[in-house]
């Protein structure tokens, strides 16, 4: 059972990839880390032996840290980061816990060098409408929550990301793109580990939208009627990036949990009075 400081990795799983999730942060040695370069969806790596230092860094946050077995090292970081002001747990069972359970780990070796800050960053065509949205929502969810997007001009995407280390994403010729029938979305579930259901799911709405499919998802036409809407409420990229955040959380909500439920009209009208 786990502890008022602790949490199991299956209460987890249901935070990742909501806007309820912790910040996850694994410690686990450098040895062990090689042995098996994955981590946590949305976790980042940081050294157990300074935690005393970046501690101060999440007071008033929330976290869940991890370990190999989840013992010593992250009890010893989760105690510091409680001492510098955060709520800190600690995955009940660790990495092992974690990966035995068979949920989804991302590798180490397809995500992107991070910058001084710690964050990934991405580089687009401006004005985005149905991938330009996907992707960063699966970036912030399931990858990075800290991720930094960067829009801008179609031509001057590849030279962008050269001079400003960016990763180039959605764009012809590149890796993070499309791929025979995949759109980049596809691409980004299979290469980042996260064969989940509710993920194929979305996958295929976002394709169908994405590609003119409509026939793929009945859902389709309805994410592609939302983010056009979306391109037209909002002239600042950002922006629409923000409030596309929420389309598609609700859009995976009801993939993991709402596809069985129905809605229909409630019958309210008045019996007929008896003779």
């Amino acid at each position: 059972m786990a502890s008022f400081t602790s949490i199991t990795a299956d209460k987890l799983a249901r935070l990742v990839g909501t806007p309820n999730c912790p910040i996850l942060i694994d410690v686990r040695e450098d040895d062990a880390l090689a042995a098996d370069p994955r981590l946590l969806p949305g976790s980042t790596h940081r050294d157990y032996a300074t935690a005393s230092r970046w501690a101060t860094e999440f007071a008033g946050r929330q976290l869940v840290v991890s370990c190999q077995k989840g013992k010593k090292l992250a009890e010893g970081t989760a105690a510091w980061l409680r001492q510098a002001g955060a709520q800190a747990e600690v995955l009940e069972g660790g990495f092992e816990a974690w990966r035995d359970a068979g949920l989804p780990l991302v590798p180490l070796a397809a995500l992107p060098q991070r910058s001084a800050s710690g964050a990934t960053v991405w580089v687009t065509r401006a004005r985005p409408k149905v991938d330009r949205i996907a992707c960063p929502w699966l970036i912030r969810r399931f990858v990075d929550p800290a991720a930094v997007f960067l829009f801008v001009a179609a031509a001057e995407v590849e030279a962008v990301a050269e001079r400003f280390d960016a990763t180039p994403f959605d764009v012809d010729g590149v890796f993070w793109s499309h791929r025979d029938e995949n759109c980049t979305f596809d691409v980004m579930v299979e290469e980042f580990g996260l064969d989940l259901e509710p993920l194929r799911r979305l996958a295929a709405i976002v394709r169908g939208a994405d590609t003119a499919q409509l026939h793929l998802a009945p859902e389709a036409a309805g994410l592609l009627a939302a983010s056009l809407g979306l391109s037209r409420m909002y002239s600042d990229d950002l922006e629409q990036l923000e409030a596309g955040m929420l389309i598609y959380d609700a859009f995976y909500r009801w993939c993991r949990d709402a596809t069985g439920e129905t809605h229909n009209w409630p019958n309210h009208s008045p019996r007929a009075a008896r003779p």
